[in-house]
């Protein structure tokens, strides 16, 4: 489906399963790639349609907190943040998910984000800055808390107009 932006700039739109392989493509070609973030898995921090996330190859080994880009077998990819590693495996969750993801191996792994651009800002939140993985140790060790805390967040957005669908 093609379009236009709100720069009048033309548009592309294609459908994740055309999508994401030619942006894993790229990313192993030595890319930057930008993305636009769908679904609410990543929520409360990452917003559909809002946000975009910057991926790039990883360059270095990966670790727990890093936010990547795996494919799930199936031509199904997510981005979610890493929680366990021991040893050729890797366990993600969505910051917005209740329970993990399934083992993926490091293999699996296409793209590491390098930061977000949020909120449709122009500024870019890198995900190695102090801030960020402060937020990302945090939010991992309140995991027996999560479902009161996102739905804590469900109602904030509400009362706000803002509408949040958890998939």
């Amino acid at each position: 489906m093609n379009g236009k932006d709100r720069n009048n700039n033309a548009s592309l739109f294609l459908e994740n399963k055309e999508f994401i392989p030619l942006v894993v493509e790229l990313v192993e070609e030595g890319h930057e790639v930008t993305i636009p973030l769908r679904g609410n898995s990543m929520r409360p921090f990452l917003s559909d349609y809002t946000d975009k996330a910057i991926l790039v190859k990883p360059s270095r080994p990966l670790r727990i907190g890093d936010v990547v880009l795996a494919d799930m077998q199936g031509g199904r990819y997510v981005l979610h943040r890493i929680i366990r590693m021991d040893g050729d495996m890797i366990q993600m969750q969505g910051d917005g998910n209740l329970l993990p993801d399934a083992i993926v191996r490091p293999c699996d792994v296409k793209a590491i984000a390098k930061g977000f651009i949020r909120n449709g800002n122009d500024r870019t939140d890198y995900a190695e800055d102090f801030l960020f993985r402060c937020y990302s140790f945090l939010w991992m060790r309140m995991l027996p808390l999560r479902r009161w805390l996102l739905a804590g967040f469900r109602r904030w957005d509400k009362l706000r107009g803002r509408p949040w669908y958890v998939q």
